[in-house]
């Protein structure tokens, strides 16, 4: 004998909800918040700039070196330079078609700042290869 697999009456409502769908989007939703959750946990302090790993191997491009002693002390490679004196010289590598990176190195005893200051002048000039060079322990 053969089935049939219409229904009796067309015109009933159904009585079951289809939860296949709910059921993906749960499983959606909670692949998402569990990729975002780390993402948001970032507000810990941090004590810098000591790196513990090698030096990743770079391609070898030109590079300026700017470094504040624990003075406060501005050099420009070996030349020590005044902060007026460092923003001409900016000026000038900002003019280069193909600018150097710039490797800034501060002492870890000098406030912060002093190297927040470097890089707001870096970035003012729209220089945009920064290095900031840490201790590998």
């Amino acid at each position: 004998m053969a089935r049939k697999f219409h229904r009796k009456n067309r015109l009933s409502a159904l009585t079951e909800i289809n939860v296949t769908p709910l059921i993906d989007l749960a499983f959606a939703l909670l692949i998402i918040f569990m990729i975002t959750t780390p993402l948001l946990e970032q507000t810990i302090e941090v004590s810098l700039p000591v790196e513990g790993a090698k030096p990743q191997p770079e391609e070898r491009e030109e590079f300026q070196s700017i470094s504040i002693d624990k003075s406060g002390n501005y050099f420009w490679g070996p030349d020590q330079v005044t902060i007026v004196q460092l923003a001409d010289l900016l000026d000038t590598v900002a003019m280069d078609p193909a600018p150097p990176v710039l490797s800034i190195r501060g002492d870890a005893s000098i406030p912060y700042q002093k190297v927040i200051t470097v890089v707001d002048m870096i970035k003012e000039r729209k220089l945009s290869k920064i290095s900031l060079d840490t201790k590998v322990e």
